[in-house]
């Protein structure tokens, strides 16, 4: 069963968290300096914030995989929908080590699709070559955390 995810970039983090954790009824399950992470059961989702240096606001949405098979069905969709923005293998981001592929839609909203492997002590690392398999679409250097670098109307990026 995949979970929905929305991350929020956030000028306060501690009154952010504050808010959230009233919302939720219950404490983030991940609180790092600058991140901070819900994973809740009802409703089913994966709600992040994080203060960085992007705008305030949703920076993106995304489906999280239970399984890497999982991620792979999915990824598979969005190659034959030739809608891969970027394809990372091994990458570190918001504290874990992952597998992703990022998409835009049609109006430029990110989409993360992903399966987490395990827990990581920073916030970002960067990819290495092997560990980031850029398709056709991808434009310029490619961050390891947070999708394409790429400045679309509407999105934070």
């Amino acid at each position: 069963m995949k979970r929905f995810h929305v991350h929020v970039n956030v000028n306060d983090l501690d009154a952010s968290i504050r808010f959230y954790s009233t919302l939720f009824g219950s404490a983030p399950t991940v609180h790092k300096p600058d991140y901070a992470k819900w994973m809740l059961e009802d409703p089913r989702v994966n709600f992040a914030i994080s203060q960085r240096d992007r705008a305030a606001g949703v920076d993106h949405l995304g489906l999280q995989a239970e399984s890497g098979a999982e991620l792979e069905a999915i990824g598979k969709r969005l190659v034959e929908a030739d809608a891969v923005a970027l394809a990372e293998q091994g990458t570190t981001c918001c504290y874990a080590h992952s597998d992703k592929y990022w998409v835009e839609d049609p109006q430029g909203v990110r989409w993360e699709t992903f399966h987490t492997h395990g827990e990581a002590t920073t916030y970002s690392a960067p990819a290495t070559p092997e560990e980031s398999v850029k398709s056709d679409t991808c434009c310029g250097p490619q961050s390891s955390c947070c999708g394409p670098k790429t400045t679309v109307a509407g999105t934070n990026a």
